[in-house]
């Protein structure tokens, strides 16, 4: 692995009170818990150093706000593209109460009514990903965790339904990269908390 390729930093946002109760929460804009806020701020000595050609954010609070207490508020693109997936009628409701009415639901193949598909979702990761390609340079994305899923493997080329294997926890940072070259994109580290 070269060290000169380029790297994604993905940091999603620090706790909400809807994370701590496991309620799905996508375009609900509610702000960091005071754990949330101590989980953002300890991501600035995380990614202190760092040397990075652009910050990215959701424009959800959550995420501006982690940026912001991180230390990249200043500098971050608020990218509409960024926003965690849209939930649609499961908006706010746990998944022990979703799979009381359908038992067989997943996610990541079914979507939500009156929301997202997972293909929506992968098209909104798959626009970034081209932003982020043409950059050529290292970069800092804040966002949320079901579309930094959905976003690392499709970085990797693999199907977006790939993104429930996967798990990220608030706070967590992961960095996407490149093996030997930039047609070989890899995830070179995944939810360091």
């Amino acid at each position: 692995m070269s060290e000169s390729f380029p790297r994604i930093y993905l940091c999603r946002h620090g706790e909400t009170a809807w994370n701590v109760t496991g309620q799905h929460t996508g375009s609900t804009d509610l702000p960091l818990t005071e754990r949330g806020e101590e989980q953002a701020r300890g991501l600035a000595s995380r990614l202190a150093g760092l040397t990075i050609v652009q910050a990215f954010t959701s424009p959800l609070q959550r995420a501006r706000r982690t940026c912001e207490l991180a230390g990249f508020g200043e500098q971050a693109i608020v990218d509409p593209d960024l926003v965690e997936w849209c939930y649609g009628s499961y908006e706010g409701r746990r998944r022990a109460e979703i799979l009381q009415e359908r038992p067989d639901w997943n996610l990541f193949r079914d979507g939500c009514p009156g929301g997202e598909t997972l293909a929506d979702v992968a098209g909104r990761a798959d626009r970034f990903i081209e932003r982020l390609k043409a950059l050529q340079a290292d970069a800092l994305v804040f966002s949320s965790g079901h579309f930094l899923r959905v976003l690392a493997v499709r970085w990797c080329g693999l199907d977006a339904a790939a993104a429930r294997a996967m798990t990220l926890n608030n706070a967590g940072v992961s960095i996407l990269g490149y093996e030997h070259g930039m047609d070989e994109p890899i995830i070179r580290m995944w939810n360091a908390t």
